[in-house]
């Protein structure tokens, strides 16, 4: 009997926290919302979450682009036209005004997890609405793009285009993160995700509501770090970055700061990677200038930067999105497809069309429900000058509907690295 009573006694001992980890998880689900268009489409856009007490939904910047409005649909169904109040697109952050109307939501975590902590990624990965999935922390602070002064917590549950926005929280359903970015280069989960840690959002989402966050400026360089290989061909030391090119009448420029010039400190902090120089700058924004020491011939050199004010920050009293922009007219080959008739031969990866669902060996059928008969010029000669619906038959037979938007940037995945595709040492800042 005694056999039989300890292994159900550790039975009930294991699974009693499950059960509570189950509610709090059902708690985080309720914080989390589905982003879609308010453009007439109703497209799905993304994930995003309930902040705090409710008054705010966060999401990632690049979820919803330009919009001043969005709709926001919880687990339960509801439905909500909501104002975008403010975005950030370089710390990629947006600030979505429902002013309690979906009830409270996450408060983040009093301390940050662990390496090896259990987390759980909840939103929509390839828009399957309200999706919960499990993994560890794998790294706690990685600066992923070396321009954007934030050390993103790096987990490996699995998320996937339409995770973006969604909370990662613990099993106690306190906010960890905002899932944001997967691993450069791929389109889909391959164990590796990133997060806006909930520090930083505890930092961020204050002052975007506020209009008090300081924009990141454009410096108008691109540098590379030094390796010894590099150092010893150049004869400099091995620290510092180097500058490969200056943008022409940027604040680099402006300083004086030329091509082959090493930069070793900026604002009285040493400058051992591209990235630091992101942070050294974030550090004194709102100053007029930032003292920048660079080598130069053998020579210390200190040049002063200004700091243009940038325009990736946007509030709802100024947003970009109200000017009018004229919309570029494609055609399948402009769009990186190649096309033999209504057969297509090549697509790049990086296209609309790709991202859209066409693939290589697809039938067009029709445009817009006509068929090719009916197009003037063929598919080749087609000008694209709005967003259509091409009727395909995939190499296996399937036929389906595919809604290609070229203008529409939201399900595209953004480049982690922030470097150039010719030379991944480039880094953009």
């Amino acid at each position: 009997m005694r056999s039989l009573f300890l292994p159900f006694f550790l039975i009930f001992m294991v699974a009693l926290p499950v059960s509570v980890r189950a509610g709090e998880l059902d708690r985080a689900m309720d914080a989390t919302l589905i982003v879609r268009s308010a453009d007439g489409h109703e497209r799905f856009l993304g994930s995003a979450f309930l902040w705090r007490d409710g008054t705010w939904a966060v999401t990632n910047a690049h979820v919803v682009g330009r919009a001043r409005e969005v709709y926001l649909v919880s687990a339960t169904g509801e439905r909500r036209k909501v104002k975008v109040l403010a975005r950030d697109a370089v710390r990629d952050v947006a600030i979505l005004a429902v002013d309690g109307a979906f009830g409270p939501g996450l408060e983040p975590a009093p301390a940050p997890a662990s390496l090896g902590t259990q987390v759980y990624a909840l939103g929509a990965p390839l828009g399957i609405e309200f999706t919960l999935t499990r993994g560890v922390i794998s790294a706690m602070a990685r600066q992923v793009e070396a321009a954007v002064p934030i050390r993103l917590v790096q987990h490996d549950a699995a998320v996937n285009p339409g995770s973006s926005g969604g909370p990662l929280v613990n099993g106690a359903g306190q906010l960890l993160g905002m899932n944001s970015q997967i691993a450069d280069g791929s389109r889909h989960y391959v164990g590796v995700a990133y997060a806006i840690s909930a520090s930083d959002l505890d930092r961020i989402v204050p002052q975007l509501v506020a209009g008090t966050l300081k924009e990141m400026p454009t410096l108008g360089l691109q540098v590379r770090p030094i390796d010894s290989a590099l150092a010893e061909a150049l004869g400099v030391p091995a620290k510092g970055v180097l500058v490969d090119s200056v943008a022409e009448a940027s604040p680099a420029d402006r300083a004086g700061i030329r091509a082959g010039d090493v930069i070793i400190s900026v604002a009285g902090r040493d400058v051992a990677q591209p990235g630091d120089v992101a942070f050294a700058v974030e550090a004194v924004l709102g100053s007029d200038g930032i003292a920048v020491h660079l080598l130069r011939a053998g020579e210390t050199v200190l040049a002063t930067m200004p700091l243009d004010r940038a325009e990736h920050l946007e509030t709802a009293g100024i947003d970009r999105a109200t000017l009018p922009a004229a919309r570029p007219a494609f055609t399948f080959s402009r769009l990186g497809v190649r096309l033999a008739g209504a057969e297509v031969t090549y697509i790049s990866e990086n296209s609309p069309a790709y991202l859209a669902g066409l693939s290589r060996g697809d039938e067009v059928l029709a445009v817009d429900g006509k068929p090719l008969s009916e197009i003037d010029g063929g598919l080749a000669g087609l000008r694209i000058t709005e967003p259509m619906v091409l009727l395909v038959r995939h190499a296996e037979g399937r036929t389906e509907h595919i809604y290609l938007d070229p203008w529409d940037k939201t399900p595209r995945l953004r480049p982690v690295g922030g470097g150039n595709v010719l030379d991944p040492d480039v880094v953009v800042l």
